[in-house]
């Protein structure tokens, strides 16, 4: 079990850890800014911080233990030159980590460290994204539906408020009367028909009263 033992190993042994920092702390003091895995670059950042810590008091013994770990005379010109010049009246955090996604061929995380005086502007697509709980989700889920069903009963008011009868078609409006004038007429004459007999019943009447007649004549 490793209790308490911090760090990162990289997948290393110890002399290639050591390599693999002392490069890329010698990388990212020449260019300012290096490209490379998120584990990668919180090691490096852990690993070159004091080290900038050292340079910022420029006399032979700093350089020679910064000497002993970087191993490289222009790295070690640059750093107590341009950089401890550059970062002099920051009290720490030289540098910063933003992440730039996952790499196409293994979906590595990649992220860019850089020294944070030589750029104050941070990239348009970087940052980490802010941690959510479970209950700041389920808080902000119960906000969001409550506020769509409240702009969606608001909407409806405002569009059953604005409708109006003068917004009507008139074409619309001419055949509807149309119908209710033929319903009516339809109406008139069935009531008349229900008041009055019908013209086959007032034949069929004449016809029984001629019969009638005819029976009368006959008895006389």
């Amino acid at each position: 079990m490793r209790h308490q033992k911090k760090g990162f190993k990289l997948n290393r042994t110890n002399s290639h850890r050591k390599a693999t920092m002392a490069a890329m702390s010698m990388a990212l003091i020449k260019h300012k800014r290096i490209t490379t895995t998120v584990t990668k670059a919180k090691a490096l950042r852990v690993y070159i911080e004091p080290l900038v810590s050292r340079a910022k008091v420029d006399s032979t013994h700093n350089r020679r233990e910064v000497f002993k770990v970087l191993q490289d005379k222009h790295a070690i010109k640059e750093l107590f030159g341009e950089v401890a010049t550059k970062v002099g009246d920051r009290p720490g955090g030289y540098t910063r980590v933003i992440r730039l996604g996952q790499r196409s061929g293994d979906s590595a995380p990649m992220a860019m460290i850089e020294f944070v005086d030589y750029n104050d502007v941070r990239p348009a697509g970087g940052g980490t994204t802010k941690k959510k709980t479970r209950r700041g989700r389920r808080t902000s889920s119960g906000k969001s539906s409550k506020a769509t069903a409240a702009a969606s009963a608001t909407v409806a008011t405002d569009v059953a408020e604005d409708v109006d009868v003068e917004d009507a078609d008139p074409q619309v409006d001419e055949v509807e009367a149309s119908a209710v004038e033929e319903v009516d007429v339809e109406t008139d004459e069935t009531a008349v028909d229900a008041d009055g007999p019908t013209s086959e019943e007032l034949e069929d009447e004449e016809e029984v009263e001629e019969e009638v007649e005819d029976k009368d004549k006959d008895a006389s």
